[in-house]
């Protein structure tokens, strides 16, 4: 039987009750058992002292690339979801571009089997959109949905306008979500970086935001026309958020996610302090201050639905290489939250809006009972301090991933400590789980 964890004293953040106060939470047998002041109902085993942090629910990522199966040298189960752990993430969505890909059942349930053995946090996978990932013929999404699959994805590679309007029909059908990576591949021109002055200063290809905004407009369409459930992925740009808005407000089924790097950093970055820094590279591409202030106020307001990780490990070898040859994407997961608490500490966002986009946001596009901590949904918590400063070391991350472009950053908000299913996955070294007194006179 799991111990009883009573987490005392923490402020207690939980958007989808619209909770935001100080409040004590006991937890066992993998399900919240009670909120309220102290002492609770049932007498602990163990107390997680909470005073001056903030207890959330675990966070719940969209969208993160555990390179499972086949690329094992980036990333691994037990590696990614230690990350996930020490990220805050209790709920992460295996993205299916990997080797194979993701295109078949027998292939959802060897990466359940994989992630109910090694994983730390629950592993939720996302099917391919199509056989191969070549845009070609669709998977069979029923049966992959029977098998476990949550939602489908071609990510990496753009959706033609056939495959997704088939994709959205069964998506309506089955109540899951189709999510596109937005790209018009001729307007793209396989642009390196965004088109702008910086790219006319680096002498590097750009894609427009064009590019993106073009296919987020089919998406949006083609979602009206079958009234099928489209989630676009890592939106990156002002005239995107236009389409998604418009399309929401004739009742289209349209969600979206942003990424940490695309609120928080822009295309500057690759000029100084270190010009060219292949970590910068990811698609779509960082953006300009103005398309930036643009994410952060729709994330504020709510157009956008969820941040996402993107989480994306490189080996080294995928980056120690000329711009145009290196692999796109970055390592996030453990810098998310203090990444995303620059928004909040310079005014942009409030902490509990943040914490809305990380935990229920998510979770609705899935239509899971996670993302709150209503007595009796799964015990999944994540304990952070939101004026901890740390330096990013990425030697020092749990990711095999060491790809990130904030090494020797400092940032201010740090998780202290994740509970999954009601069990302590992660403890900073600061924090213990303490027998309380009354528990010690008996034994």
């Amino acid at each position: 039987m799991s111990d009883l964890i009573l987490i005392s004293g923490g402020r207690l953040m939980d958007p989808g009750q619209g909770l935001d106060g100080v409040r004590d939470i006991l937890v066992g047998k993998g399900r919240v058992l009670w909120i309220g002041h102290a002492p609770p109902p049932q007498e602990p085993d163990k107390v997680l002292q909470g005073q001056g942090l903030v207890v959330s629910p675990g966070f719940v990522d969209l969208h993160c690339h555990l390179r499972v199966p086949g690329q094992e040298d980036k990333e691994t189960m037990a590696s990614g979801t230690l990350a996930a752990c020490r990220g805050g993430f209790t709920t992460v969505c295996a993205m299916p571009n990997t080797r194979p890909p993701v295109d078949t059942p027998p292939l959802i349930e060897f990466l359940k089997d994989k992630a109910s053995r090694e994983g730390l946090v629950r592993v939720l996978p996302v099917g391919a959109l199509t056989r191969g990932r070549v845009g070609k013929e669709l998977v069979e999404m029923e049966a992959m949905a029977r098998a476990g699959a949550v939602a489908f994805s071609d990510d990496g590679h753009p959706t033609g306008s056939r495959i997704m309007r088939q994709a959205l029909e069964f998506s309506r059908y089955l109540g899951l979500p189709v999510m596109d990576h937005c790209e018009d591949p001729e307007l793209a021109r396989e642009g390196l970086v965004n088109e702008g002055v910086v790219s006319l200063r680096l002498g590097l290809r750009g894609m427009p935001s064009q590019a993106e905004e073009a296919a987020v407009a089919r998406d949006v369409a083609v979602a009206g026309l079958t009234g099928g459930h489209v989630h676009i992925h890592h939106v990156s740009s002002q005239g995107s958020l236009e389409h998604i808005r418009r399309g929401k407000e004739k009742g289209v089924k349209v969600t979206c996610e942003a990424t940490p790097h695309h609120l928080t950093l822009t295309d500057d970055r690759l000029l100084a302090p270190i010009p060219y820094d292949t970590n910068l590279k990811v698609n779509p591409p960082l953006r300009s201050e103005r398309e930036r202030k643009a994410l952060a106020e729709a994330l504020r307001e709510g157009l956008i639905d969820a941040v996402a990780t993107d989480h994306a490990p490189h080996a080294l070898v995928d980056k120690l290489v000329e711009f145009s040859r290196a692999g796109p994407g970055m390592s996030n997961l453990e810098t998310a939250l203090g990444s995303l608490m620059a928004l909040v500490h310079r005014g942009e966002l409030d902490l509990l809006t943040l914490v809305a986009r990380l935990t229920i946001g998510p979770a609705r596009i899935l239509g899971k009972e996670l993302g709150s901590l209503k007595v009796g949904w799964p015990a999944d918590v994540v304990i952070f301090d939101p004026d901890r400063e740390w330096t990013v070391d990425p030697q020092a991350l749990a990711s095999r991933g060491k790809n990130t472009p904030l090494g020797g950053e400092k940032l201010k908000g740090r998780v202290m400590a994740t509970l999954v299913g009601g069990k302590a996955a992660y403890l900073d070294p600061s924090l213990k789980l303490e027998v309380p007194e009354s528990r010690k006179a008996k034994i």
